[in-house]
């Protein structure tokens, strides 16, 4: 399939504009030199723009375009306290002049920082889901509101459906005409991988594309077998909706699940030394929980001799350095 044909079918489902796309596509000179091993880029997803930007803007233009079209009256979604899709919800919302509800976990901090506070800034409402499971306080928050009338529309956990996962499917188109313009192709494409619908995303597109880099998510909480079980049952969903021909097996999703630490949203000392080294070689900020355990998770595979030098290697960063603001007691000796 040509890139033209793909966006085509992703078109007629009428994304409304967000962010700021294409995003930058750069390379890490000083970190390649640093791990030496294969030359290093970045797709600055970061730089997305809206509500200080993150890769959940492409899924909410998809998102967000849907909820127009069934008349909603307000968003919903779910997240932890520092989440990032929880925050470019909230801007994603206020920019199509829809309210928002997020139902984040736990309970209120005692002051608001990182992406709680940008939330409150945004406009949004914040429920605690308490000692209850996010889905399920989720799912209760929007029977609460359709009792009082209201036409919710509910996006799960990271926008991970098949309609949010079509915006990683353009991405994908994106990264390719853009390497095409520099004249480079990329052997492997590294992305933290938490819901799955960015990874999924991205597998399609290169499927479709016939693109021949290997997707790699470093997995964020999951283990690999039912996380790839997960993805392939999204693929299968998208795949319907766009009218692909093709699905993908579990078996297809590469991921490294060998660096979970201590649990989704614990830093430890993996996260430290890859925000550090980043930051010091190139300037570059990513953020406590997801890219900086990607990063740290690339910079193992590096060592191990998963990639090598000759080798062409994307790094996918999806933003977050808002919650930077909210662990410098994690993050500082």
């Amino acid at each position: 399939m040509e890139c033209e044909s793909l966006l085509s079918q992703l078109e007629s489902l009428h994304p409304v504009a967000l962010g700021s796309c294409p995003t930058p596509l750069m390379p890490l000179p000083r970190l390649s030199a640093a791990l030496g091993g294969p030359e290093l880029w970045v797709k600055r997803d970061d730089l997305t723009g809206l509500g200080l930007g993150g890769n959940k803007v492409r899924k909410l233009a998809f998102l967000m375009a849907d909820a127009l079209r069934q008349h909603a009256d307000v968003v919903l979604t779910t997240g932890a306290q520092q989440s990032n899709h929880a925050r470019q919800t909230a801007a994603a919302a206020a920019k199509v002049g829809l309210p928002c509800v997020l139902v984040l976990g736990g309970d209120a901090p005692p002051t608001a920082r990182g992406n709680y506070l940008l939330d409150r800034l945004l406009g949004a409402e914040v429920r605690w889901a308490g000692e209850r499971p996010l889905l399920p306080a989720l799912a209760a928050e929007a029977d609460e509101l359709r009792r009082a009338g209201h036409h919710p529309y509910v996006i799960p956990y990271g926008g991970s459906n098949a309609v949010g996962i079509c915006g990683f499917v353009a991405a994908l188109v994106e990264l390719v005409q853009q390497a095409q313009a520099r004249g480079i192709t990329f052997d492997a494409i590294v992305v933290a991988s938490s819901s799955g619908g960015t990874q999924t995303g991205l597998a399609l597109g290169a499927r479709a594309l016939d693109y021949p880099a290997r997707i790699v998510g470093i997995s964020i909480a999951e283990k690999a077998a039912p996380f790839r079980q997960h993805m392939a049952e999204l693929a299968a969903e998208t795949a319907a909706l766009l009218g692909l021909d093709f699905t993908l097996t579990p078996e297809e999703f590469h991921v490294a699940d060998g660096y979970l630490g201590g649990g989704y949203g614990v830093v430890g000392e993996l996260e430290r030394a890859a925000i550090s080294l980043v930051a010091r070689t190139e300037g570059l900020l990513v953020d406590p929980v997801y890219t900086g355990r990607a990063m740290g998770g690339l910079d193992d595979l590096i060592r191990r001799g998963e990639f090598i030098v000759g080798e062409r290697v994307l790094f996918w960063h999806t933003g977050g350095a808002p919650a930077l603001f909210a662990c410098d007691g994690e993050l500082l000796p």
